[in-house]
């Protein structure tokens, strides 16, 4: 393939590249999607069989077309998640490139972009970066002193409870992805070590309505969350910004909690924090009971959260009973500090640990120290080189697929508006 030229590269075919093609093609304004896998890879390789979309059906509202099928309330497989968005690339013949790897980006003296692909060049005014925030899975350093014959894998490759050898699980990590996989590990019969630190647990629904509707009518996911005078800001110290973990929450079977003393009655052994490993064993921070007591409480807060604004706005809505009171179990109260590998017949350690941002093939002198681009809106100091779904996000909703409508149009604009002025120049 020889060199080529376009207006706009966006880097990036899945849900945040294809609803920002749909804006680029609405406004007639020429680009390219290029894509190393197929259309939204991350849904077909990189999600378990069993997942479902955190947010109800409902809410999958894009530029251009929004769920309208027989389902509003409930969530989305992971196979029709990569349908609806086929069917979406589809409907305004998004132009992608599958297969197409980026190996890196560079600025030239004339200020248009160089972005080079294992299938040659691109030579573009405008790069849109729509990878997101998470490109190389997080696993501790110290995981290569875990036993050579036990099974390690990422939750980015777990599929199923049938791909893993027989045994005990580990599973280490308590955002969302922790809880659905130490959930389904129980449920196909395994015995399941949970490592729980952190976590927010929200209830699935509250009176009647899911717990997003409520956040909808508050207007929480409207809250602006980045301000314009902190654009382009680097940070002063080389410490990754915090994120907070995923909420516990699932779509799986209708939807319903995930809650970690659920899982310990139906025999998940819970586990504080695993620190290290040395001669088989495992150290184990003997925090369980507090992380447990912060999750209750977040529990608590979110429901308290939704009453008040039902209270003030004297909304009729069914009765809900009181939030259970889960007494002190005998591991809470004498945390387990160490776990034998070999005799706990754990056989294998599923990372549901999250990612790390990667950017290193970005050569444009736009990164911070922590990695990640200073921006306001996905606009960075540099013309024409833009980001889609990465903090710190404008709104809240910009973590959901829900709001991709209000963001790419926010860069649609920006490039529509710079290419007018090119054109008239011209």
């Amino acid at each position: 393939m020889q060199d080529q030229s376009v207006q706009t590269v966006i880097v990036g075919g899945g849900q945040a590249g294809l609803a920002l093609s749909h804006e680029l093609h609405r406004a007639n304004r020429e680009h390219v999607v290029l894509e190393r896998g197929r259309t939204v890879e991350r849904w077909r390789s990189e999600r378990w069989d069993s997942l479902t979309l955190l947010s109800p059906n409902w809410m999958t509202r894009l530029p251009g077309q929004h769920y309208n099928d027989s389902d509003p309330d409930g969530f989305m497989s992971r196979d029709e998640v990569v349908h609806f968005f086929e069917g979406y690339a589809r409907s305004f013949g998004a132009p992608v490139h599958e297969g197409v790897n980026v190996l890196s980006v560079d600025r030239t003296d004339t200020g248009r972009y160089f972005v080079k692909t294992d299938r040659g060049v691109w030579r573009a005014n405008n790069v849109v970066i729509a990878t997101g925030m998470f490109q190389r899975p997080r696993v501790p350093g110290w995981s290569t002193n875990i036993p050579g014959q036990i099974f390690q894998i990422h939750s980015r490759r777990y599929r199923n409870p049938g791909r893993l050898p027989p045994g005990a699980v580990l599973v280490v990590g308590s955002g969302a992805s922790g809880f659905q996989i130490a959930e389904e590990l129980e449920r196909h019969g395994r015995q399941v070590f949970f490592s729980v630190g952190r976590h927010e647990r929200p209830p699935r629904r509250y009176r009647g309505k899911d717990t997003m509707w409520w956040l909808e009518q508050m207007g929480v996911f409207d809250q602006v969350t980045a301000s314009a005078s902190d654009r382009w800001q680097h940070p002063t110290n080389a410490t990754p910004a915090v994120v907070p973990p995923s909420p516990a929450l699932t779509g799986v079977g209708g939807g319903h909690d995930l809650n970690p003393h659920q899982l310990a009655s139906e025999g998940v052994v819970l586990l504080g924090r695993v620190g290290g490993v040395k001669d088989n064993v495992l150290s184990i921070a003997p925090d369980l009971q507090q992380s447990l007591r912060e999750g209750d409480a977040s529990y608590v807060a979110w429901r308290d959260r939704m009453e008040q604004y039902i209270q003030a706005n004297a909304i009729p809505a069914p009765e809900e009973p009181p939030p259970a009171v889960h007494r002190v179990s005998p591991v809470e109260a004498t945390p387990i500090e160490q776990v034998d590998l070999r005799a706990s017949g754990i056989t294998s350690v599923v990372w549901a640990t999250g990612f790390e941002t990667d950017f290193s093939w970005i050569h444009v002198p736009v990164l911070g120290h922590d990695g990640r681009p200073p921006h306001y809106r996905g606009v960075t100091e540099s013309p024409g080189l833009y980001f889609l779904r990465i903090a710190p996000f404008y709104k809240r909703r910009a973590t959901l697929i829900d709001g991709l409508e209000e963001d790419t149009a926010y860069i649609a604009e920006r490039i529509d508006a710079v290419s007018a002025i090119g054109l008239a120049a011209d």
